[in-house]
């Protein structure tokens, strides 16, 4: 059934342009994310090649303090054993330690693992609080650029490696790129090459405008949700 993302508190930061590209919406995890655009068998092949998709709606969340990788290892969060790498979850969600207090958490593609919803839940029932949430989830867009064809699109608009050779899957870093500060995560389905790109809310539309004319250029189209989900 297709959704409205007016219908929903929680939407994605760019959806005007999406519904304006012919985006056809559907409910994920509480919020109306982009399934496809109208091919979906084709947009699936396109993110083998290089696929613009917009995460934003998806769950996410965040922790901060000198005790965050301790309580998060107490919740069954596996990894966070160095900085800049990310760990792949029970369910397909991801977590991300970015410094010796800080972490951020990626809930699955498939949004029904409810990760980040039990550590709210849990941080909520604490008193006092060992860590702090960071609104990850208002604050940040998450868009990811699907396909062989990413690292490339990307080497136009930053100057950090994120080839394939030199940025390995689950590798993290943040960067700038076309004058934004931005996380770029790697996590590869199905042995497709997946960046997911993170970054401030507020430039959520440049961004976006950026990385279209970027993948635009060489080839690349926008892709529902739909098309990442069949990679794996």
């Amino acid at each position: 059934m297709e959704a409205s993302p007016e219908d929903f508190p929680r939407r994605s930061f760019v959806w005007r342009r999406l519904r304006a590209a012919g985006a056809r919406f559907a409910v994920v995890g509480g919020a109306a994310s982009a399934r496809d655009f109208g091919d979906p068998e084709g947009e699936a092949a396109r993110a083998r090649r290089l696929g613009l998709c917009d995460l934003s709606p998806l769950p996410r969340a965040g922790f901060r303090g000198l005790a965050t990788l301790a309580w998060l290892t107490a919740q069954g969060i596996a990894g966070l054993g160095r900085d800049n790498r990310a760990d792949a979850q029970p369910g397909g969600a991801l977590a991300l330690r970015l410094g010796p207090g800080e972490a951020l958490i990626l809930g699955a593609l498939e949004a029904g693992d409810g990760l980040c919803a039990r550590l709210a839940a849990a941080h909520a029932a604490e008193d006092p609080p060992r860590c702090h949430p960071v609104p990850r989830q208002a604050a940040s867009f998450h868009f990811a650029l699907a396909g062989a064809g990413g690292p490339a699109a990307m080497a136009a608009l930053c100057a950090v490696d994120l080839s394939e050779r030199a940025f390995e899957d689950c590798a993290a870093a943040q960067i700038s790129a076309a004058g934004l500060n931005m996380i770029a995560i790697r996590r590869d389905r199905g042995g497709v090459p997946v960046l997911h790109l993170l970054g401030d809310s507020a430039s959520a539309l440049y961004a976006w405008e950026i990385l279209d004319e970027t993948a635009a250029a060489r080839g690349g189209t926008p892709v529902g949700l739909a098309a990442l989900r069949a990679l794996a």
